[in-house]
C-alpha cells in the first residue's frame, strides 16, 4: 500500500526517493523542505552571491529529481543532493569566471537575510540594542567567510555551519577526510585572525555604559546619598 503524507517523516531515504521518482508532489516537498538551508549555503559557499546560489540550487533540484531514480541509498539523500549542488556551483563558477574574468563576484547576502527573518521573529521584548548588536556581529562574520579563500570556505560552511560530518563533507567536495580536517583547522585560523580586531571592536561595545545606562545609574548613586541632582 502506497504511504500516507502523514507517514512521509519515517520514510527511509530510498523509500522517499521511490516516492519522488514516481512524481508523488507531498514526497518531493518534504525533501524540498528538508533540503533547502543545506543545499543553498553549500551553493553558497562557492559563489557566495545569494541570486546565484538560488538558481543553482532551483536548477540543481530539477536536475536531482529528473534522476532521482538512480539514487542507490548508499549515502544520506541529503549527501547525495548536496554532491549535485555543489557540482553545479561549481560548474556555475566557471562558466561566470569566463563570462565575467573582470569582475569580482558580488558580496554575499544569505546571513543578513537569515537575520532579517530571526529579527522578524524575535520577540518584542528583546532590546532595540541587542537585536543590532546581534545584526552588527552577523555583519561582521559574514564578510569574514566571504574572505576565506575557495578551498577553506566551502569545508568551513559544510562542516561548522551546516553541521555535515567530515566524512560527509569529504564526500560531497571530493576531498579525503584528512584534507577537510586540515582546511577546517585552517579555516578557523584564518576567521580567528580576520575576526580578532573587529570582535575586540564589538566586545568593547557590548560591554560598554554609557547614555541612559550611565544616567540611571548617576541618578541611582545620587538618589541613595540624598544628594542634589540639579
Amino acid at each position: 500500500m502506497r504511504a500516507q503524507p502523514s507517514s512521509f517523516d519515517d520514510l527511509p531515504d530510498l523509500d522517499l526517493a521511490a516516492l519522488a521518482a514516481g512524481r508523488d508532489g507531498s514526497a518531493i516537498k518534504l525533501i524540498i523542505v528538508r533540503n533547502n538551508q543545506r543545499l543553498f549555503r553549500a551553493a553558497w559557499s562557492v559563489l557566495r552571491n545569494h541570486s546565484d546560489a538560488e538558481e543553482v540550487v532551483q536548477e540543481a533540484y530539477l536536475k536531482a529529481f529528473a534522476s532521482i531514480d538512480t539514487y542507490t541509498g548508499k549515502s544520506a539523500l541529503s549527501t547525495w543532493l548536496t554532491r549535485i549542488v555543489m557540482n553545479a556551483a561549481l560548474d556555475f563558477k566557471r562558466a561566470q569566471t569566463r563570462r565575467r574574468a573582470a569582475f569580482e563576484v558580488q558580496d554575499i547576502s544569505m546571513i543578513e537575510d537569515q537575520i532579517a527573518v530571526r529579527r522578524a521573529n524575535q520577540s518584542s521584548a528583546e532590546a532595540p540594542d541587542v537585536q543590532l548588536g546581534r545584526l552588527e556581529l552577523a555583519r561582521t562574520l559574514k564578510a569574514a567567510i566571504a574572505r576565506l579563500p575557495d578551498p577553506f570556505r566551502s569545508v568551513f560552511v559544510l562542516r561548522d555551519v551546516e553541521g555535515m560530518s567530515a566524512r560527509e563533507t569529504a564526500e560531497v567536495t571530493r576531498l579525503n577526510e584528512a584534507t577537510v580536517k586540515t582546511r577546517l583547522f585552517r579555516a578557523r585560523q584564518l576567521l580567528r585572525q580576520d575576526l580578532e580586531p573587529d570582535l575586540r571592536a564589538l566586545l568593547a561595545e557590548a560591554v560598554a555604559f554609557a547614555g541612559a545606562d550611565c544616567d540611571a545609574m548617576t541618578r541611582n548613586v545620587l538618589n541613595a546619598m540624598h544628594l542634589d541632582q540639579t
